[in-house]
C-alpha cells in the first residue's frame, strides 16, 4: 500500500474536480480517460447496479427517472420547502419524504438520503484519484457554495463521514478560488471572485495580504447556475416543437432528457459560435410516423432567454459590493470562476459593471479544487502560514412565536464568532426551554430555512420570568453553529447536544460504500517523446556500417609456421536454393471470364 494522500475536492452541482499538491505545486487529477471533470451524477440501472460519474451520465437519456443530477441543490433542504416544488418541475426523478421531514430520492424501489447521494459521488472521486495516484486517500478538504446555510454544510460533512472520508475542513468556493490565485505570490490586492457554476452563483469581495485572505462580503443564490440556462433553452425548444406538432415533449421523461442534453451542448457551442444546431432524430411519434427535432438557435436568441438570470446575478453582485463598503474603483482584479462564466454575455456584463476586463489568472473549472488542495496540504503539513478570514453568508436568527425572527448573527459577520443571549421562562415552574433556529435574509420565519431546534432541560422551578437561561451561540471557521446553555442559578449546563442540523441519527444503506480495493503504488512512467525517438533514429542512421574482414589465403600457413594450430574451418554454407521458375505471363484475354467463356464454347461443340 502506498503512502496516503490528502486532496482537495470541488464537490460541484453538475461536475466535480479533485486536486492534489505534489512537490509544492497543486495539480488537478484526471480520470483514466483523461478528463479533469467528473459528472456529479448517480444512477441505478435496471439490474440494480449503482452507477456514478461518466457511467451514470452515459445512460441518463434512457433511464432519466433513476438518474440523479443536480442533487446538491437539495442537500440540507426540508421536504416542505417551497423550493422543492420548484425543483420537481425540472427534475424527472422522484422525491420522497424522510422520517425527519428531510428530502429523500427514490431510485428503483429504494429511498436514498441526500447525504448518501453525495457520499457516493465523494467515494467515486476518491477511487478515481486513487487509481491515478497509486495511493490511498482518506482525508480531504471539501468546498461548498459560499451561500450554503448551516444545515447544508452539516450535510456535506455527514456525506464525508458516510463515504468513510475524513473531511479536514469545509471552505467556501470563492475563497478557495482566491487561494489558488494568490497563494505564495505575495500579493496585496482587493479582488472579486465571481463564481457562476453549473448550479449555484456566489460572489465574494476579498482582501489579499500575502497569505492572509480576508473576505469583506459575500452573497449568492443556490438556485442560479448553468442548469437554469439549460432549462430556459429546453423550455423554448419544447414550446416550439409543441406549437409545430401539438406534442408536449416535457410529458415524456426520456424525450425531455434528450432535449435537455442537446440544449446543454448547444449552450456550450454558443459560447464560441454565433449559432448552434439542435438535431434530435426520432424524438416523438406523430400520426404519420416518427418525428425529428431540428432547430437552429442564434446567440442573440439565447442571450435574450437567459438575460433575466444574468441580471439577477448582477443585482446580487451590486449588493455585495455595497456591503463590502468598497467602491468599484478599489477592486483591482475580478476573477471569473465556474463554467457559466464562459458565456460571452456573462463576461460582458461583469466587465461593464466593474469597468475593467476580468482577469485570466485562474482556470474557471479548476481554480476551486486547486485552492482546496492547497488548504488540505497546509492543514496536513502544518508548515504554511495561510489564514482564511471568512464571513457568515446568511443571517442567523431565532424564530419567535409571532412569526418574526430575532437576529443573532447578521450576514457578513466575521467567523469564527461567539455571542451569548439570556432568555427567561414564559410559564410558572417551566423546566425546559426550546429554541428554533432559522437562516435567511427575511424577517419572516416562513421565508427562512429552518436549521434545527435546541432544547435545554433542567431549569429550576420558579415563577414566570424569574428563571434565566444563558445560551452561547458559537460559529466556527467553517460557518458551522453549535450551542451550549446554562442555568446561572443552579449551574446546570448542557452543550454538545446541538450540531444544529439533525438531532436524530439517520439510517443509511449498509452496502452503500464498498470496501476499498487495494491500491498499489505506481512507478514513475518513462515517457519517450517523439523528439527523443527521432534522435535515436537519426543516430542509428548516421552510425557507420561495419566493413567485412577480407579473408587471406596465407593466414593459416603463417599460423602453422609459428607452431600454433590453425583455427577450425567453418563448415561450408549450404548452396542456395534454386529460384522458382517464374510463372509464364497469362496471355491477354485469358482471365477468369475469358476462361469461363471458353469452357461454354467447348460444351457447345
Amino acid at each position: 500500500m502506498g503512502e496516503g494522500a490528502v486532496v482537495g475536492i470541488d464537490l460541484g452541482t453538475t461536475y466535480s474536480v479533485c486536486a492534489i499538491v505534489e512537490n509544492g505545486r497543486p495539480r488537478v487529477i484526471s480520470d483514466t480517460g483523461g478528463s479533469f471533470t467528473i459528472p456529479s451524477i448517480v444512477a441505478v440501472d435496471d439490474k440494480g447496479n449503482r452507477l456514478v460519474g461518466q457511467a451514470a451520465k452515459r445512460q441518463s437519456m434512457i433511464n432519466p427517472i433513476n438518474t440523479i443530477y443536480g442533487s446538491k441543490r437539495l442537500v440540507g433542504r426540508d421536504i416542505h420547502s417551497p423550493i422543492i416544488d420548484e425543483i420537481q418541475d425540472h427534475f424527472k426523478y422522484r422525491i420522497a419524504e424522510g422520517d425527519q421531514d428531510d428530502v429523500r430520492i427514490r431510485l428503483r424501489k429504494e429511498d436514498y438520503a441526500l447525504e448518501e447521494i453525495q457520499a457516493m459521488i465523494l467515494d467515486h472521486i476518491r477511487n478515481t484519484a486513487q487509481d491515478m495516484l497509486g495511493r490511498e486517500i482518506t482525508k480531504a478538504v471539501v468546498t461548498v457554495p459560499a451561500y450554503f446555510n448551516d444545515r447544508q454544510r452539516h450535510a456535506v460533512r455527514e456525506a464525508g463521514r458516510v463515504a468513510q472520508m475524513e473531511v479536514l475542513r469545509i471552505i467556501n468556493e470563492p475563497t478557495a478560488a482566491a487561494l489558488a490565485y494568490g497563494y505564495g505570490k505575495g500579493l496585496k490586492q482587493t479582488i472579486v471572485v465571481y463564481d457562476f457554476g453549473g448550479g449555484t452563483f456566489d460572489i465574494s469581495v476579498l482582501e489579499l495580504r500575502d497569505n492572509v485572505f480576508e473576505v469583506k462580503a459575500t452573497g449568492g443564490n443556490t438556485f442560479l447556475g448553468g442548469v437554469d440556462f439549460d432549462n430556459k433553452l429546453a423550455g423554448h425548444v419544447i414550446a416550439e416543437f409543441k406549437q409545430a406538432h401539438n406534442i408536449d415533449l416535457a410529458r415524456d421523461p426520456m424525450s425531455h432528457q434528450r432535449v435537455t442534453d442537446a440544449c446543454e451542448k448547444a449552450k456550450i457551442d454558443l459560447s464560441t459560435m454565433n449559432e448552434a444546431r439542435i438535431n434530435i432524430p426520432y424524438i416523438a411519434q406523430g400520426p404519420e410516423g416518427p418525428l425529428n427535432l431540428d432547430m437552429t438557435i442564434k446567440r442573440d436568441q439565447f442571450e435574450e432567454m437567459i438575460g433575466p438570470l444574468v441580471d439577477k446575478a448582477m443585482e446580487i453582485t451590486a449588493k455585495v459590493v455595497r456591503e463590502s463598503k468598497l467602491g468599484k474603483d478599489q477592486i483591482e482584479q475580478v476573477l471569473l470562476v465556474g463554467g457559466s462564466t464562459r458565456i460571452p454575455l456573462v463576461a460582458k456584463k461583469v466587465a461593464e459593471f466593474f469597468g475593467k476586463p476580468p482577469s485570466k489568472g485562474v482556470h474557471p473549472d479548476e481554480a476551486v479544487a486547486l485552492g482546496a488542495a492547497i488548504m488540505a496540504d497546509a492543514l496536513v503539513n502544518r508548515e504554511s502560514d495561510i489564514q482564511l478570514l471568512d464571513v457568515l453568508p446568511i443571517n442567523l436568527a431565532i424564530a419567535l412565536p409571532n412569526g418574526r425572527t430575532m437576529p443573532i448573527f447578521d450576514r457578513n459577520t466575521s467567523v469564527p464568532n461567539q455571542k451569548m443571549k439570556v432568555f427567561t421562562t414564559s410559564k410558572d415552574n417551566q423546566d425546559s426551554l426550546k429554541v428554533q433556529l432559522v437562516q435567511g435574509d427575511s424577517e419572516k420565519v416562513d421565508e427562512c430555512e429552518p436549521i434545527g431546534e435546541f432544547v435545554f432541560r433542567g431549569i429550576h422551578p420558579a415563577a414566570k420570568g424569574k428563571a434565566r437561561v444563558e445560551m452561547v451561540f458559537t460559529i466556527n471557521s467553517e460557518g458551522l453553529l453549535s450551542l451550549s446553555a446554562r442555568d446561572p442559578d443552579t449551574g446546570v449546563e448542557q452543550s454538545g447536544v446541538l450540531t444544529v442540523s439533525d438531532t436524530v441519527q439517520k439510517t443509511y444503506h449498509q452496502d452503500l460504500i464498498q470496501p476499498k480495493k487495494p491500491v498499489e503504488k505506481k512507478e514513475a512512467q518513462k515517457v519517450i517523446t517523439r523528439t527523443v525517438t527521432q534522435e535515436k533514429k537519426l543516430k542509428a542512421a548516421e552510425a557507420p556500417t561495419p566493413k567485412p574482414v577480407p579473408s587471406s589465403p596465407s593466414a593459416p600457413n603463417a599460423s602453422a609456421r609459428k607452431g600454433t594450430p590453425a583455427p577450425a574451418q567453418k563448415a561450408a554454407a549450404p548452396p542456395p536454393r534454386p529460384a522458382k521458375p517464374a510463372k509464364p505471363a497469362r496471355p491477354a484475354g485469358k482471365g477468369l471470364f475469358a476462361r469461363i467463356r471458353g469452357w461454354f464454347q467447348k460444351k457447345k461443340t
